[in-house]
C-alpha cells in the first residue's frame, strides 16, 4: 500500500516536473546570399545551428532565401512562428519585395526577437525600418546619410557626425573585447575583458543607433587600419516591442568557434527570444591575454583538414 502510494507521489511529482519545464523555443536562420564569395554562409549556418542546438534551449529551422535573379513570389517566411530570426544573411535593397519587408517589420515592431551575425548588419542599406533595428551597419555604400559613426570614450557611447564611408577592418588578428555594460542578462557573469580569437574587428559602422545600448568593444589599432577608437562589437536595440541582439564578429568558422562568439551568441539568442538568459558562462571562456576555441565547430569547416582558415596576409 505504501510503495503504491510513494509511486503515485512519485509519479505525479514528474509529471508537474514534465509540465513546468518550458519547452523549447522555436527559432528560425536565414540566409541564402552574402555581399560576396568570401562571407561563406553555406558553411557558417550549419555551425550557428549546431551552437544552439546542443543548448537545448531552441527548436531551430533553417529558411534559405532564393538567391540574386530569384523567384520571391513565393517566399513568405511564418516569421510570426518563431520566437527569434538569426540573419545569417546579406542582400541589397531591392532584393526583397515590399511586401516581405512589411511583414518582417511588424513582427519585429509586435515583439519578435532578431539576431544579426556578422554582415547582416551590411544588409539593407537603404531600408529605413531595418537599419532602425540594427542601430549601425557597414558597407553597401553606407555613409554619413546613414547615421552618424558611433564609438565608446571612456565607457560612453558618442556620435560622430563627419561625412564618411561606413564599414571598415583591419587584417584579422586576435584582438581584445572590454565589456561596457556588465549588467545586461547577456553579459552577467562575463570577465570584464577576453582575448577574441582571429576575426574581423568592424570599424566605422554608422547608422541611427536609436535605442541602442552597447555591450562590448573592441579597440581598432591604428597600426591595423583602425580608426584608433573603442569600437562596439555587441550590442542591444529595442524596436518596437521587439529585442535585437547585434554581434559584429563571426567571419568564418574559425572565428565562430572561439568560445565567446558561443556563448554571447547562444546568450544573446536566448535573450532575443524570451527576454532572459539561464545560461550559465563556460568554464573555458577565454580570458584576457589567451584565446579559448572549439574543435569541434572549427572542424564544420570542410577545410579544416588543412589546419584553421588562414588568416589574411599582413597588409603594407
Amino acid at each position: 500500500m505504501a510503495r503504491a502510494m510513494y509511486a503515485a507521489i512519485g509519479g505525479l511529482l514528474l509529471a508537474v516536473l514534465v509540465r513546468g519545464a518550458a519547452a523549447p523555443a522555436r527559432v528560425m536562420i536565414l540566409d541564402g546570399e552574402s555581399g560576396g564569395a568570401y562571407h561563406r554562409w553555406q558553411v557558417v549556418t550549419p555551425a550557428l545551428k549546431t551552437m544552439l542546438d546542443e543548448t537545448r534551449l531552441f527548436d531551430v529551422d533553417v529558411v534559405t532565401a532564393p538567391p540574386a535573379g530569384g523567384d520571391f513570389t513565393a517566399f513568405r517566411p511564418a516569421f510570426g512562428q518563431y520566437r527569434a530570426i538569426v540573419l545569417n544573411y546579406d542582400a541589397p535593397d531591392d532584393r526583397w519585395p515590399a511586401e516581405l519587408k512589411d511583414a518582417f517589420d511588424r513582427y519585429m515592431r509586435e515583439g519578435g526577437g532578431l539576431v544579426v551575425v556578422h554582415a547582416a548588419d551590411n544588409a539593407f542599406p537603404g531600408w529605413k525600418a531595418y537599419n532602425d533595428m540594427i542601430g549601425i551597419g557597414g558597407w553597401r555604400n553606407r555613409d554619413e546619410r546613414a547615421g552618424p559613426h558611433w564609438y565608446v570614450e571612456n565607457g560612453t557611447l558618442k556620435a560622430e557626425t563627419t561625412p564618411g564611408s561606413a564599414g571598415s577592418h583591419g587584417t584579422r588578428l586576435p584582438f581584445v573585447m572590454t565589456v561596457n555594460d556588465p549588467t545586461h542578462p547577456i553579459m552577467k557573469g562575463l570577465p570584464k575583458r577576453w582575448m577574441h580569437q582571429g576575426d574581423e574587428l568592424y570599424a566605422s559602422l554608422r547608422g541611427p543607433g536609436r535605442n541602442m545600448m552597447v555591450l562590448a568593444t573592441a579597440r581598432s589599432e591604428p597600426s591595423n587600419h583602425g580608426t584608433g577608437r573603442d569600437e562596439p562589437q555587441l550590442l542591444v536595440v529595442q524596436y518596437g516591442r521587439g529585442r535585437v541582439f547585434h554581434t559584429t564578429l563571426g567571419h568564418d568558422v574559425n572565428a565562430l568557434s572561439s568560445v565567446d562568439f558561443v556563448t554571447t551568441f547562444q546568450r544573446g539568442t536566448e535573450w532575443a527570444a524570451t527576454g532572459a538568459v539561464t545560461q550559465s558562462v563556460p568554464s573555458t571562456f577565454p580570458t584576457a591575454d589567451t584565446v579559448s576555441y572549439r574543435a569541434d565547430l572549427a572542424a564544420l569547416d570542410p577545410i579544416f583538414k588543412n589546419g584553421l582558415n588562414p588568416l589574411d596576409p599582413p597588409r603594407r
